[in-house]
């Protein structure tokens, strides 16, 4: 039995025919069109896809500061692997579900796409996958027509075959646009959440996958309500498609729009702009600079300005000790604050440091056998090269101190004092040879005011010569670049022989400290200049070296601007928020510590019958020729022995005499002969010293048997 005809399904049929047969058509003739394209087009050009924003990082690869390009944009750097992996598929799932199988063209969309355009006689939908948007991207055409689409669908292949899956993903995320100067999902993040695509939430992932379909009709700081409603899309196809869950996307609805964009990073802005001038080729500058740090001690400095005055900035530095790596540099209270002059990096201006540079004329007093920590000074009115009458800080006399204690109150008749012996030329020599640029007044020699701050120094080249007192004399070459080529070795002299250094460093420690802060931390000292213009404040321990610094960028005179009061509160926060306790330096075998009374005779006051010139320069350095260190001496010690034990010889070559020896820090013998003898007590390990007349010292450890 034959079934009746059915007149709606030959009307279907009828229909499709219609459809199909054009549709065919419609491919054959596309095929041939794609065939015609890849002929004439030229070859894939990338060069244009490749410009990034030249951007800083810090030594963990966190942002400090990015820069626009050329033409204004921000286009920050991005791989897919700083992305969340649920917005990447968040993202595919929107744009491209099937962007892992389709070789860059995914033909399902192109046939629904053509289907589209037959029937309503214009482009519907483009069928466009993320590899045929990276080619519009690349190759940005305004038209929107056969032809243009036809030549995205060859880049698209072309780009698959060259860069694979992954590389066009990540062309995507670094090109797409969002609005205004902002291309790249990285930039877009900054700008609308600020912070990295890697810590985003569900709501602020669809709204960047949103974005770019409608950069500018979309943009959340002038179209808010458009923005979100195109974010809501997206989180609903997520949540259809098994990104996320309903009630995830739910809840992600319920997040705010951002109603403007943020600022760019913008931390160590004067280190970044002179990593960029040194080399303007690179587009990512690796510093040394610790990110977190450097965002604390900004905000610590802009904080301590904004309470010591108005228009006056602050300024800090960090140097790890060991390697030299600049760890922070504050350059001012606030780049972006013209009241303050903010522009201006104050690390690297010249200022005059007050008493701030006191400690290195005592270690060259200690190095040229002129004094010793313990050694007598006066600090008394007194009148030097006839006319110059220096004071005291706070006008008063402390009358007969040892220079250890006149160092730490900052004495300012003893520093003088010690400035003539040791020469002021010498002095401003020993800076220059480690490396400082001192700026002397025009037309003049070096002279004793030198000793409370008459010349010129960077906070940069006084945290060089402090981190060089923590390396025991030896002034550290900076390194800025993680990346940098390596810095050619050094010429520079040491700022201090090693004991003098920990001298030094030992006196520094027991300075008092400002009210905020512990005794016996760290070693350190301030400086005033003249005219309260700039306060100063240095310190450190084994680990790092912190130098701070508190005026008017203009130079101007600010009343009550004292070191103690206003620089070095700065200093000690800075070592509270770099972290971890303070490490004291290790004391050199061959440091004396002893009173004033166990000091050889010419040391017990500051000595002033040596030349100018470093004492021990003119004889052979002293050393120790017996016992030779580490010896093992069999003298007849065992037990039972009821006889006396023999004397020990001990023997000198070269420095001035007289010499004093001393066994475990205990004077036992002194004369002007180079020759002398011990008788030990027992057996065991000692360690025999001996000092000359011009403080010179030399040590040796050992064993009596």
């Amino acid at each position: 039995m034959t079934a009746p005809p059915d007149p709606a399904g030959a009307r279907r049929l009828a229909r499709a025919a219609l459809v199909a047969g054009p549709l065919l058509a419609g491919s054959i003739l596309g095929g041939l069109a794609l065939v015609q394209a890849v002929a004439a087009l030229p070859p894939l050009d990338l060069t244009g896809a490749a410009r990034r924003s030249t951007v800083v990082l810090d030594r963990q690869d966190r942002l400090l500061r990015p820069f626009a390009t050329a033409d204004g944009r921000w286009r920050l750097p991005l791989s897919a692997a700083g992305v969340d992996p649920r917005m990447l598929a968040m993202l595919t799932a929107y744009e491209d579900r099937r962007f892992a199988a389709h070789p860059g063209i995914d033909p399902a969309a192109t046939l629904r796409a053509a289907w589209q355009w037959l029937r309503h006689g214009r482009i519907v939908s483009g069928g466009s996958t993320l590899s045929m948007q990276v080619a519009r991207l690349i190759e940005p055409r305004p038209e929107r027509s056969l032809g243009a689409k036809l030549r995205q669908m060859v880049r698209a292949v072309q780009l698959e075959r060259r860069l694979g899956k992954a590389g066009v993903l990540d062309l995507y995320l670094a090109l797409a646009p969002y609005g205004g100067p902002v291309e790249g999902l990285r930039a877009a993040s900054l700008a609308y959440f600020g912070r990295e695509p890697a810590r985003l939430s569900f709501a602020e992932s669809a709204l960047l996958v949103a974005l770019p379909q409608a950069p500018e009709a979309r943009r959340p700081d002038r179209f808010p309500e458009a923005a979100r409603r195109a974010r809501d899309r997206v989180l609903d196809i997520a949540a259809a498609r098994g990104v996320i869950a309903p009630t995830e996307a739910e809840a992600a609805k319920a997040e705010p729009v951002p109603r403007g964009r943020k600022p760019f990073p913008m931390l160590a802005a004067h280190a970044a702009e002179a990593a960029v001038a040194a080399d303007p080729e690179a587009r990512v500058l690796r510093l040394t600079l610790d990110g977190r740090l450097q965002a604390s001690l900004e905000a610590l400095a802009a904080e301590r300005a904004e309470a010591a005055g108005p228009d006056l900035s602050a300024a800090i530095l960090v140097i790890d000790n060991r390697s030299g790596a600049v760890l922070a540099q504050v350059g001012s209270a606030g780049y972006l604050d013209a009241g303050r002059r903010g522009a201006i990096d104050m690390t690297a201006a010249i200022r005059s440091p007050g008493s701030a540079l006191k400690p290195f004329i005592y270690a060259l007093a200690f190095e040229g056998g002129i004094a010793h920590p313990e050694t007598l000074l006066d600090d008394r009115p007194a009148r030097f090269s006839a006319t110059y009458a220096p004071e005291n800080f706070d006008l008063t006399y402390q009358g007969t101190v040892t220079a250890r204690r006149a160092l730490q109150l900052s004495l300012n008749l003893p520093a003088v004092d010690l400035l003539e012996a040791v020469g002021p030329a010498r002095f401003v020599s020993r800076l220059r040879g480690a490396g400082a640029g001192i700026l002397l007044p025009r037309d003049t020699a070096p002279g004793l005011p030198v000793a409370l701050g008459g010349l010129g120094i960077t906070l940069t080249d006084l945290a060089r010569l402090y981190a060089g007192l923590a390396r025991g004399g030896a002034v550290p070459d900076l390194v800025r670049r993680r990346d940098g080529p390596p810095a050619p070795a050094s010429e520079r002299a040491a700022i201090a022989e090693p004991v003098a250094a920990w001298y030094v460093a030992d006196i520094l420690r027991g300075a008092p400290p400002p009210e905020n802060a512990l005794a016996g931390r760290i070693a350190f000292k301030t400086g005033t200049s003249f005219g309260y213009r700039d306060a100063w404040a240095a310190g450190f321990d084994r680990r790092i070296t912190v130098a701070a610094w508190v005026g008017r960028a203009d130079g101007g005179a600010v009343p009550g601007l004292v070191g103690r009061l206003v620089a070095a509160p700065i200093l000690f926060d800075a070592f509270a928020r770099y972290g971890g306790e303070p490490e004291p330096l290790a004391q050199p075998r061959d440091a004396i510590l002893t009173t004033t009374a166990g000091l050889p005779p010419p040391l017990r006051h500051i000595r002033r019958d040596l030349p100018k010139t470093l004492a021990g320069t003119l004889t052979a350095p002293l050393r120790i020729a017996y016992p030779p260190d580490g010896a093992r001496i069999d003298l007849g010690l065992g037990p039972g022995l009821d006889v006396a034990p023999p004397s020990l010889a001990l023997k000198a070559l070269g420095g001035v005499p007289p010499l004093t020896w001393m066994v475990d820090s205990l004077p036992v013998a002194q004369g002007p002969r180079r020759q002398s003898e011990w008788r030990p007590e027992g057996a065991g390990f000692a360690r025999i010293s001996v000092m000359d007349a011009a403080g010179a010292s030399d040590s040796v450890v050992v064993r009596i048997e």
